[in-house]
């Protein structure tokens, strides 16, 4: 039976990514059989989980996912690992006001599967006070366990004597310390990190971090603190796909396609057919739908504005097939793009908009979309959820039809968003999840 153990923080930088990135390392060169998961609706972590782990990671959110879709997904990432590992966003209890259960914090996730969770605490400019912080965390929520703590940017033995004896005095068991080291950070861009892909040193790095934790830490004691996780298959997909054979534009300006989603896809299926518009490649013409999933088009849009190649085989390809642009996807579908510099470079112009990333406004957020109009997401009426997050912003609109009525995780209307001519559809929305059926 898979056992399942979740590495939190009380906050997000607190080192969780460093942590888990140097344990999945360290315990696959024990040849234990590692599935990783992350919390939320973070795109970039899991894609560093899977180099770590050679399986491919997943999203888990309580409040996008129904708790019969959360518990498939897992059932079938489980499928010959003997350990999960999930991965929180965030602060440990940080998400929406509402139920306890479905508010997308990753402590919804733990408490849901009886998953004990291993908190990474940083406790540099403190000693003793850290035990305050665990003692907090492991007593707010009685259908939580907190197995243990890992200390984080320890400045020196006398500092790791100090909140080391006060957090085992508080009854909390402590798996082992990281002490201070400034080279060992992923480079990071917006409010996340510089994508896996980009970095051409992952694997040492993931090898520095496996040595570092090998020695720092009690894998045994991490091991022995994980419980069996029950599950079961209810059959559920998070999105049904799109068609048979779906063209997946894939390099580094289009990267961001949910790995659960693809599984999805798989599961029901459907073969997906990647390409790469940045190598001036079109969709595949035995294909019968093309996505061009969320990435950053900005960094590379002299590329794409000169790849004529890519733009002509995707504008044939529209007038037969549904294609769909998400964030990234969806403003390489506009007329044109404005990179942060304030130069303009052609796109496809497959829809009518003009986005740019010069004129910034940050969009963050949980979203819930209703389709105003048939597309290559499904029927009219459909519902799905999601998440949005970008800088750039519309700066003309076009006249294409919307594609859809956004609201919040608070159920705020937010208006008609994306748009939607002939078979082609895009918006800024990245969706994880449709919730008008299982």
């Amino acid at each position: 039976m898979t056992r399942a153990i979740m590495i939190a923080a009380p906050r997000s930088g607190g080192g969780k990514t460093t942590a888990t990135l140097g344990i999945l390392s360290a315990l696959r060169a024990r040849n234990i059989e590692i599935q990783a998961a992350k919390t939320g609706p973070d795109y970039i972590d899991p894609a560093f989980h899977e180099v770590a782990t050679g399986r491919s990671s997943l999203n888990l959110d309580s409040w996008v996912m129904t708790p019969e879709l959360l518990e498939s997904m897992l059932a079938r990432a489980a499928e010959g690992a003997d350990l999960l590992v999930v991965e929180s966003a965030m602060g440990l209890f940080d998400g929406l006001l509402g139920p306890a259960d479905a508010r997308g914090a990753p402590s919804d996730i733990a408490a849901r599967f009886g998953i004990p969770v291993i908190l990474v605490l940083d406790v540099s400019g403190q000693g003793q006070s850290a035990a305050a912080i665990a003692h907090g965390f492991a007593t707010l929520d009685p259908a939580l366990h907190v197995a243990g703590v890992i200390l984080n940017q320890v400045a020196s033995p006398r500092h790791l004597a100090m909140a080391r004896e006060a957090i085992l005095a508080a009854g909390i068991p402590v798996l082992g310390a990281y002490m201070r080291d400034t080279t060992l950070k992923l480079p990071e861009r917006h409010l996340g990190l510089v994508q896996a892909r980009e970095q051409d040193t992952l694997k040492d790095l993931l090898a520095s971090l496996r040595e570092r934790t090998e020695s720092s830490l009690d894998l045994d004691a991490i091991m022995a603190a994980a419980a069996p996780l029950t599950i079961e298959d209810h059959g559920c997909v998070a999105i049904s796909p799109p068609g048979q054979r779906i063209a997946v534009a894939d390099d580094a300006a289009f990267s961001f396609l949910y790995g659960h989603v693809a599984q999805s896809w798989k599961n029901a299926g459907a073969e997906l057919v990647p390409f790469s518009p940045l190598a001036d490649q079109g969709p595949d013409e035995d294909c019968d739908v093309c996505w061009l999933p969320g990435g950053y088009p900005e960094l590379h849009a002299e590329q794409l504005a000169a790849s004529r190649h890519f733009q002509s085989r995707l504008v044939k390809f529209s007038e037969t097939r549904p294609v769909h642009g998400e964030c990234g996807g969806f403003m390489a579908l506009g007329e044109f793009l404005e990179d942060a510099n304030g130069v303009t470079h052609k796109m496809v112009g497959l829809l009518g908009h003009g986005t740019s990333f010069a004129k910034r406004k940050m969009n963050l957020g949980y979203r819930e979309a209703i389709l105003a109009t048939d597309c290559a997401l499904g029927s009219k009426g459909s519902i799905f959820r999601g998440h949005e997050f970008h800088y750039a912003r519309v700066i003309q609109a076009g006249t294409d039809e919307p594609l859809a009525t956004l609201r919040d995780g608070y159920g705020n209307d937010l208006g008609m968003a994306g748009g939607c001519r002939g078979l082609v559809s895009g918006s800024f929305f990245h969706v994880m999840a449709r919730r008008d059926r299982k």
